[in-house]
């Protein structure tokens, strides 16, 4: 059983496979005080979710060699380490261990901090610090432990997306002045070491317009920055993260350009972006922004901010919820039309909160690129996977919002039949979600079989 060998084989090296491996690849060049990220660049493979390997012993058992085989290869992708609180001698020492593995692997980690106050705005992924001094004391005790190694840090995802005034948590404008005041000590803390890259949240291509994302980058202090991360736990097409984050780029460096009797500074909200002139949903009208760029920025200003994309589950376009994708009617979750067909027949009504839900644990999508720095975009620094591929978005439910259904349209046997147990069920999957950040075994194999490129 040659398959079953070799991946038994690669299992039993699980924890030192990334190490081995890792030591054939180049050492890692930087530039020192430029701290950019070249071609030879290589990112830290992490130790595997303990319940991804018992999966992947579970599809051994059954004989099913090449499934196992394909998630072998999902976890062993190089992927972000998170760092989502607890006592400051405890991040430490979680920061330490994977600097220790990395410098064994001649390879350069990748954190995401994830401890901002009020982070999430209490949904999914509710937690975060008490306060901004408790905050501040978790930061220092990471860049005390990282000191001059390298290290590419991912700095609070949705914090700039997902403001205290985004979600109606902050009617007097006091916590979302705070929120910056946050990242701003956190970036200062950040780049005052030697060989450390730290980018900021930014959101995705299906959120916020160019100018009111670029707004925020500055306010938070990006200019400090190596620059901003696109796509962070999402579904969004690589080729438009590109042209979204370059057009983000150019709002900035046009919102800052005094020429011309100085009409364009701090109007960040005369930036084209993603839903004028172009249509957010039909990816074949985005080069009206292009050239609004083209004709609107001054002779001598250029974008010049960089950024990094996510693409740990963006291989499928159909997730982009685009009509102009060709498999929008027939495939998941291309808006979710294809449960307004037989056999769901489920109501617009019903479609419309599916859509809506489409960043939860999505049906239908598969990995992406894999990470690397050689991007073929100039302003694009690195493809990453900062979502670990295979962990939960959350349980995505009707009572979390993300989910509606109409079992008496459709329904299977073994569903739950009570509104209690509905509540909490996802149809999508045919089960309850796992929470966020836990092993989901089926999502897990889906991104892999739908990898692309495939694994």
């Amino acid at each position: 059983m040659p398959a079953f060998s070799r991946v038994l084989r690669a299992l039993s090296l699980s924890v030192v496979v990334a190490a081995a491996l890792a030591m054939l690849t180049p050492a890692v060049a930087t530039d020192g005080g430029g701290k950019s990220m070249d071609i030879f660049m290589r990112f830290h493979i992490k130790t595997p979710n303990e319940n991804a390997l018992k999966q992947i012993v579970q599809l051994l058992v059954k004989r099913r060699f090449k499934d196992a085989e394909l998630l072998l290869r999902l976890v062993t992708v190089p992927q972000a380490t998170w760092l989502t609180g607890g006592e400051a001698a405890a991040v430490a020492k979680q920061v330490r261990e994977v600097l220790l593995q990395a410098k064994l692997q001649r390879r350069v980690p990748v954190f995401v901090l994830y401890n901002i106050p009020g982070r999430d705005c209490s949904g999914f992924s509710a937690g975060g610090a008490q306060t901004t001094a408790e905050y501040i004391a978790w930061v220092d005790a990471i860049t005390g432990t990282i000191g001059s190694r390298d290290a590419v840090v991912i700095l609070e995802p949705d914090a700039l997306a997902l403001l205290p005034s985004d979600c109606g948590q902050d009617p007097t404008g006091s916590l979302t002045v705070e929120r910056f005041a946050q990242l701003r000590y956190a970036i200062q803390a950040l780049k005052s070491l030697s060989n450390t890259r730290v980018y900021l949240d930014a959101g995705h291509s299906n959120w916020h317009s160019v100018g009111t994302i670029a707004s925020r980058l500055v306010q938070a202090g990006v200019a400090e920055s190596q620059g901003f991360y696109l796509n962070p736990s999402n579904y969004q097409p690589t080729a438009q993260q590109i042209q979204y984050g370059t057009w983000i780029s150019k709002c900035i460096a046009f919102a800052a350009d005094p020429s011309e009797g100085g009409w364009r500074l701090g109007h960040f909200d005369f930036c084209a972006s993603q839903y004028f002139p172009a249509n957010a949903e039909d990816f074949s009208t985005w080069h009206l922004s292009d050239s609004w760029y083209d004709s609107n920025m001054s002779s001598g200003s250029v974008g010049r901010t960089h950024f990094v994309i996510d693409t740990s589950r963006n291989g499928q376009a159909h997730a982009s919820n685009s009509p102009s994708d060709p498999t929008f009617a027939v495939k998941p979750p291309g808006r979710m039309t294809l449960y307004a067909q037989p056999p769901f027949n489920q109501t617009p009504a019903t479609i419309a909160t599916l859509t809506a839900g489409s960043w939860c644990n999505l049906r239908g999508a598969g990995a992406g690129p894999r990470p690397t720095t050689s991007t073929g975009a100039e302003l694009v620094d690195a493809f990453v996977w900062i979502k670990t591929a295979g962990e939960s978005d959350g349980q995505c439910s009707s009572a979390g919002g993300g989910r509606a259904w109409d079992y008496s349209l459709y329904s299977q046997p073994g569903w739950p039949t009570n509104p209690a147990a509905q509540g909490s069920f996802d149809p999508l999957w045919g089960r309850v979600d796992p929470a966020a950040g836990a092993w989901f075994p089926e999502q897990a194999l889906e991104l892999a079989h739908l990898a692309a490129p495939a694994l």
